[in-house]
């Protein structure tokens, strides 16, 4: 028994986390946030945020199962692209959407800018952007889903194909959905007096998918073999 304590002592010692502050002060930061049991008027904008990026994470596990699933059973599979099916093939239209939806996140980037300078004009056009160029990456997507030969049941080939593209497709429409309530919404008189917190957060969902769209256009179309 005289010895337990040194050795207890010396175990909390070597630990890289103060646990005992962390239990002291995290729930009561956390409250800070939470919509229930506390927090500040002030900081509404920061718990909005908060609750929007925890969103954020939960979709990137649900795409991380997807993505490492469709990387596990292709690296497995004998043939993956059944016989007498071309599969998904990179046309200059598939590049061309990829490039305006890539090229969509630089445009929110200017357009969330201009609204912090409150050049409100310059955040409209710039926001209206964003929405055609997210639009045409739909319209593309979907006429490539037209032309394909394979379908979702085209074995593991059209299963994974359709899944993946088709719910970032689904999180694209979203977007373009946020988007174009986002613009009717700044056209009400002294709407962002209080803050724009709400274009903050649908500009992060937009570079979300944008990143998400990087590595399922790299997984579908550049990976040979």
């Amino acid at each position: 028994m005289e010895n337990s304590t040194p050795d207890i002592q010396r175990i909390k010692d070597e630990s890289p986390f103060n646990l005992p502050k962390l239990r002291k002060y995290f729930p009561a930061w956390l409250r800070n946030f939470l919509p229930i049991g506390g927090g500040h008027h002030h900081r509404e904008e920061e718990k909005t945020l908060f609750g929007f990026l925890a969103f954020l994470i939960s979709e990137s596990f649900i795409f991380a199962v997807f993505i490492i699933s469709y990387i596990a059973l292709r690296a497995t599979a004998e043939t993956w692209i059944p016989p007498g099916v071309k599969g998904p093939e990179m046309s200059a239209q598939t590049l061309l959407s990829s490039i305006i939806l890539l090229s969509s996140s630089i445009v929110i980037y200017f357009a969330e800018r201009a609204l912090k300078k409150r050049k409100i004009a310059r955040f409209r056009l710039l926001w209206l952007m964003t929405v055609l160029m997210g639009a045409f990456f739909l319209y593309a997507e979907v006429k490539e889903w037209l032309g394909n030969d394979f379908s979702p049941s085209t074995g593991l080939l059209g299963s994974t194909y359709y899944l993946l593209t088709g719910f970032h497709g689904l999180h694209v429409a979203v977007g373009i959905i946020l988007l174009t309530a986002m613009l009717i919404r700044s056209f009400i008189p002294r709407i962002y007096q209080k803050g724009h917190y709400g274009v903050t957060a649908i500009s992060l969902f937009w570079h979300f998918v944008d990143v998400l769209w990087i590595v399922l256009f790299s997984l579908i179309y550049l990976w040979r073999g």
